[in-house]
């Protein structure tokens, strides 16, 4: 899964997902978009915000090859 939905750690689902901190995103593009419009210009800037693998149930240990 993607965005770790609250739906995704219920019990019976145990869904491996990855994690966005999407209210940090959120806040970053609104501070670059807000220095664009001052600025009067486009917002160029790029920015990696790190995820993070959530492991659940969903995941078992890899099979072997062969």
């Amino acid at each position: 899964g993607f965005d770790d939905i609250p739906l995704a750690s219920h019990r019976r689902i145990d869904l491996t997902t990855v994690h966005q901190p999407a209210e940090e995103m959120g806040r970053l593009a609104a501070e670059m978009a807000l220095s664009a419009i001052a600025a009067g210009t486009h917002a160029a800037e790029r920015v990696i915000v790190p995820a993070q693998l959530v492991v659940r149930g969903s995941t078992g240990p890899a099979g072997r090859a062969g």
